[in-house]
């Protein structure tokens, strides 16, 4: 068992039963004691639903960090999970969203047997809706966390919003993108032509077919998926803003962005950054640390947001 000590996790020897009585207790008539609240919001007919962990003796109006997680993830994984924690030892509540991935209430990783009917983009319109939520609970000071795809996705709503309530956003190993070598990895993994397959799916949305399922197409990480020509093509389509280091060329406010020098899923964002010459990016490297930033390459990350938002205007 542990036991959080001035905001930082100790090990202690075992409680006894009265102890733990009274603890339990505490929690049940002192909110402030929660760990971990489910909460939920409607958008567009769905329920999204997100993970709020407020530090001790904080409440949303106190500051708060909205975390986005990757391709087809949920906010219970590790690494969010881990953040998480490590940001409340911190004294920053969090608040870590699940993506809809137009499923109703969503829950654990995506299943690829589920059809596809979601875009790259639905990302951005739920990270505004969950930060007008924050904004009717009083939070006034926010910032966005993204990992991978969600670090993308999380730029990309700063290219198209300027809320004043946002102070800026922390990027862990955000998604890159080149056409070209995506294109030589799908036909390599699929046997099909990328190109080839795309135009099949925009001829669909032209003639009006755009949500008509198609069967057995490989689609991010699902082979033999079902998925809906807008589906494909979101995910598919050479959009300059899918590329993060581009995308941070549109974006005012300041964000911080974390590469791992091991890391072989965007092991091209290094160069792309080293590129970047904006006064308002700050470009972090995590020696050794993998795409996930597993073990202590976490407490890094904790400690450099922690970092980041001292130093914030």
């Amino acid at each position: 068992m542990t036991l959080s000590l001035f905001g930082r996790t100790q090990p202690t020897r075992q409680a006894p039963l009265n102890f733990l009585v009274a603890l339990v207790v505490g929690i049940l008539i002192n909110p402030g004691m929660v760990i971990a609240k489910d909460v939920t919001l409607s958008l567009n007919g769905i329920t999204l639903n997100a993970n709020l962990e407020l530090a001790d003796n904080k409440t949303i109006g106190d500051g708060i960090i909205l975390i986005t997680h990757g391709t087809l993830a949920h906010n219970k994984m590790e690494i969010v999970a881990t953040l998480q924690s490590l940001y409340k030892e911190r004294g920053l509540s969090t608040l870590a969203i699940n993506l809809s991935l137009g499923i109703d209430n969503r829950k654990g990783a995506y299943d690829c047997a589920v059809p596809f009917n979601h875009r790259h983009t639905d990302a951005v319109q739920e990270i505004a809706a969950w930060i007008e939520w924050l904004e009717g609970k009083g939070a006034d000071s926010i910032l966005l966390v993204g990992h991978s795809r969600g670090g993308n996705q999380t730029a990309w709503y700063l290219t198209e919003h300027d809320n004043e309530r946002v102070r800026g956003a922390v990027l862990i190993a955000p998604a890159t993108w080149d056409y070209d070598k995506t294109a030589q990895s799908y036909e390599k993994t699929t046997k099909i032509p990328l190109a080839g397959r795309f135009e099949d799916m925009k001829k669909l949305i032209l003639a009006n077919k755009g949500n008509e399922m198609m069967q057995n197409v490989t689609t991010l990480y699902c082979p033999d998926a079902t998925v809906t020509a807008n589906t494909f093509v979101s995910y598919y389509e050479d959009h300059p803003l899918k590329d993060t280091p581009h995308a941070l060329s549109q974006v005012a406010k300041p964000v911080m962005v974390i590469a791992g020098s091991a890391d072989t899923v965007v092991a091209d964002l290094p160069e792309k950054m080293s590129k970047i010459s904006s006064i308002g990016v700050r470009f972090e490297v995590i020696e050794d640390a993998g795409h996930f930033f597993r073990d202590l390459y976490a407490e890094d990350i904790a400690d450099l947001t922690e970092d980041f938002l001292a130093n914030l205007p």
